[in-house]
């Protein structure tokens, strides 16, 4: 900040100098031109010296960069123009300004009267051939003048230039301008501008360490407003356990970072805790699913021990026993295909194959499970039908879909299989005339362990792992799974799959 201050007060300066050179060059000329006319009409002679504004008669209406005092005669219009076009350069005080003009044979005509009897240089040209010292020409002055040897060598293509002299112990700022009128040397006291930046730096230094400390102390406090937001999320997220996903972090309304975090964060809370309510529904489902068969076993075992049999009813507790760990078996292997599905560590065998084929076989073996509640199946499916898929999952998902579907269907019921193909995707659609379900069971329909209303599937037989497996083999073809169900009408299942397994859906 210092230096840039001092940079611009010296570019001011000298701007200022050199403008006020350029005016009073412009003066000059003005009083050449009024001279040529006066001699050219043969008018009379009033003064054909382009100095004649200057000289002593001139003293009392312009005496330097000083307004003329009230004591003096106030200049007419147009010499008072003299003044106003000087005046309006100067930037800084107008007394600490020195002006002196000399012709161009360096013979000063003009002095600001606060240069008393000293004199500013003036510019002599020199050419590259010759070598010109400073004490070789000396400046030509009135009678009126003491001049010392003061003079600035320039070559020969410059007309200006600034400097710095010394005048009566007085450091001055120079530009001396070369005319083709006259040699205008402008002075200004830079102590002046030394002082203003010197208590510009004192200024500084005074202020700097308020300013640091306002600063420190508002940055400390707007911290600490900023900051409470963080706090308050920090002191309620410690409250969040395992046991207490229930609670969630504070929000505020206004929508910034902090606000978008803590909203971001109070929603992956909410799906931490629906996925631990997932889990410990899933393990009481679980327990409850294996407890079943292994409380019959275990009853069925404590009779054959505890009593007396003939060996036909010993053969008859051993088969109940062996369905029992059949159906242990089965929950056990689905669960542990669940987990590796969840962990991806079941991979698809996905090839080209004909999907059309394969719904075939499903509609014959549908139609051998169906046969005990003599329900009808229909079928219309699309032939030649070629996409990507894996062959034993589709099998599996289609089978369990159809098999749900009979569970649910009364005896005598209807159900209906078909294959459509679309551009982007083939339809795989089952609809039965069963028990239908309601819009809220709709929502849980593939979650594990999941069962629709007992009292209207009490007689159904099964885990309720079924269609999660469905619905995980359709996601793993990058496919999706559709429902439509209306309760004791009937429900619809669609399986879109894509024709090519690249594709995204």
């Amino acid at each position: 900040m210092y230096l840039s201050v001092s940079n611009e007060l010296h570019a001011n300066l000298d701007a200022s100098l050199a403008n006020v050179a350029m005016s009073l060059d412009d003066i000059i000329k003005e009083n050449t031109i009024e001279a040529i006319k006066q001699k050219t009409e043969k008018r009379p002679k009033v003064s054909q010296d382009k100095f004649a504004l200057f000289r002593e008669d001139e003293k009392r209406r312009f005496v330097g960069p000083l307004r003329p005092g009230r004591e003096l005669k106030e200049p007419d219009e147009d010499k008072g123009m003299v003044w106003s076009a000087i005046y309006q350069h100067i930037l800084l005080e107008p007394k600490n300004y020195f002006l002196q003009i000399a012709d161009t044979n360096n013979h000063i005509v003009w002095r600001s009267e606060n240069l008393k009897s000293d004199s500013l240089p003036v510019i002599m040209y020199y050419s590259l051939k010759m070598q010109v010292t400073s004490d070789s020409v000396l400046v030509k002055g009135s009678s009126s003048y003491s001049i010392p040897p003061s003079i600035i060598t320039l070559h020969e293509d410059v007309d200006s230039a600034f400097s710095y002299v010394d005048l009566t112990g007085e450091e001055l700022r120079l530009f001396v301008k070369r005319t083709n009128n006259a040699v205008i040397s402008i002075g200004y006291t830079s102590s002046v501008i030394e002082n203003q930046l010197r208590q510009l730096f004192i200024a500084l230094l005074v202020a700097f360490p308020l300013i640091l400390v306002v600063s420190i102390a508002g940055g400390f406090f707007l911290a600490k407003i900023s900051l409470r937001p963080v706090d308050e999320i920090t002191q309620t997220a410690t409250d969040i356990t395992a046991k207490h996903l229930s609670k969630r972090l504070p929000e505020h309304q206004i929508n910034d970072e902090i606000g978008r975090l803590t909203r971001t964060l109070n929603a992956m809370i909410e799906r931490l805790e629906n996925s631990f309510i997932q889990i410990r529904q899933f393990t009481s489902d679980a327990s409850h699913e294996l407890k079943t068969p292994l409380t019959i076993l275990r009853g069925e075992l404590e009779i054959a021990l505890h009593s007396q049999k003939t060996t036909e009813e010993y053969e008859g507790v051993l088969v109940s026993a062996l369905e029992e760990v059949q159906r242990l078996s089965n929950v056990v292997e689905t669960l542990l295909e669940l987990s590796r599905a969840d962990t991806g560590q079941v991979r698809l065998s996905i090839e080209e194959g004909d999907l059309s084929k394969l719904l075939n076989d499903i509609v014959e073996d549908s139609i051998i499970l169906a046969e005990s509640k003599d329900i009808k199946i229909q079928s219309d499916i699309e032939q030649n039908l070629i996409i990507d898929f894996d062959s034993a999952r589709i099998h599996q998902a289609v089978l369990n879909v159809v098999d749900n579907a009979i569970k649910y269907t009364p005896n005598g019921g209807k159900i209906s299989i078909e294959l459509k193909k679309g551009k982007i995707l083939s339809e795989i659609i089952v609809t039965d005339n069963g028990i239908g379900m309601e819009e809220e069971e709709l929502e849980h329909i593939f979650d594990r362990f999941y069962r629709i209303d007992k009292a209207r599937s009490s007689d159904v037989q099964g885990f309720g792992l079924g269609l999660s497996i469905v619905h995980w083999i359709v996601e793993a073809h990058r496919g999706k799974i559709e429902i439509k169900s209306k309760l004791n009408e009937g429900t619809v299942f669609t399986i879109l799959l894509p024709n090519n397994h690249g594709l995204f859906v």
